[in-house]
């Protein structure tokens, strides 16, 4: 396995960053940490990147120990931190240059496995980064946590603050990076990315919620999912948390999505009860359900444990 974790535990005082969490990622994997902020998906990229120890458990990275051979980690993998962390004062080839002598390498030796993306930034290679786009900054930053060919690629929420064509460009460089066999572990709080991974870990409050592939995952949600919609939004937000038969119920673009207690349920029960609440324009409609949706089921469900 190109990493391995086994009950690995951190705490900050008193807040438990990370409780207990165990997975492991194939090599080749491109693999997704999914969770909201303050989940803990930071933390833990942290400490498989040798810059924090945890308080409990092990780990290792391409064979190597976070602990006892941190320095044979750093060698052999890339991280892209959330932050932007270059040197914004050097141009876009002073930053590589700098990254490549550090591992003791050129842009020329690895200049096969940046070329897709280094010629989208090459015009603005005497540019300073610190004046780069917000996509164009994600692409030098991936380009010099690429330039020593590592062996697992970190990246940490990548594409927040970057727009749509952007991400999508990224993700496409990522599919491109999985096939010369270069493991990747991603977090993201974007769910519609998660549908991109190979495989998912849904994580909230520093625990694992659920591993598997993103359609296994949908597929093992275990309510019938409605969606909802009325003229009058926030009124049927408040009607439907009011009403008996809710099991669960959130916005959900345009609509609210609606979880009933019981199989039994029938959508013209909550057509009638709309009606009543002077609801118009009812829309009542079976639907499948998402990556949010069951990460929404678990994450209440782990809640309720807490308490």
């Amino acid at each position: 396995m190109s990493i391995i974790l086994n009950n690995i535990s951190k705490s900050y005082g008193k807040v438990k960053a990370m409780d207990d969490i165990s997975f492991e990622v194939k090599p080749g994997e491109l693999f997704g940490l999914i969770g909201p902020d303050g989940a803990g998906k930071t933390t833990l990229f942290r400490i498989l990147t040798t810059l924090l120890i945890q308080d409990e458990g092990s780990a290792s990275v391409a064979g190597y120990d976070v602990l006892k051979q941190y320095k044979e980690i750093r060698n052999h993998v890339g991280y892209m931190p959330g932050r932007f962390s270059l040197y914004q004062d050097l141009t876009v080839e002073e930053n590589l240059n700098f990254f490549a002598t550090i591992f003791g390498t050129t842009i020329v030796e690895n200049y096969d496995l940046i070329k897709d993306i280094y010629v989208q930034i090459e015009p603005f290679k005497n540019r300073r980064a610190g004046k780069l786009s917000g996509g164009m900054k994600q692409k030098l930053a991936l380009c010099c946590a690429l330039i020593h060919k590592p062996k697992v690629l970190f990246l940490d929420e990548p594409t927040t603050g970057v727009d749509p064509v952007s991400r999508k460009e990224f993700w496409e460089m990522l599919k491109r990076l999985q096939k010369k066999d270069i493991t990747i572990l991603v977090s993201t709080p974007y769910m519609d990315e998660a549908e991109l991974c190979d495989r998912i870990a849904l994580i909230t409050d520093g625990k694992i919620l659920e591993i598997n592939s993103p359609e296994a995952i949908k597929a093992s949600f275990p309510k019938k999912i409605y969606k909802v919609r009325t003229s009058q939004t926030y009124q049927l937000i408040m009607d439907l948390r009011s009403y008996p038969e809710t099991h669960s119920a959130y916005p959900f673009g345009e609509y609210l999505h609606f979880t009933p207690k019981t199989a039994s349920f029938l959508a013209e029960d909550l057509e009638k009860y709309l009606k009543q609440r002077q609801h118009k324009d009812i829309e009542v409609m079976e639907t499948v359900a998402t990556i949010e949706d069951t990460f929404m089921d678990l994450s209440r469900a782990n809640e309720l444990m807490s308490k």
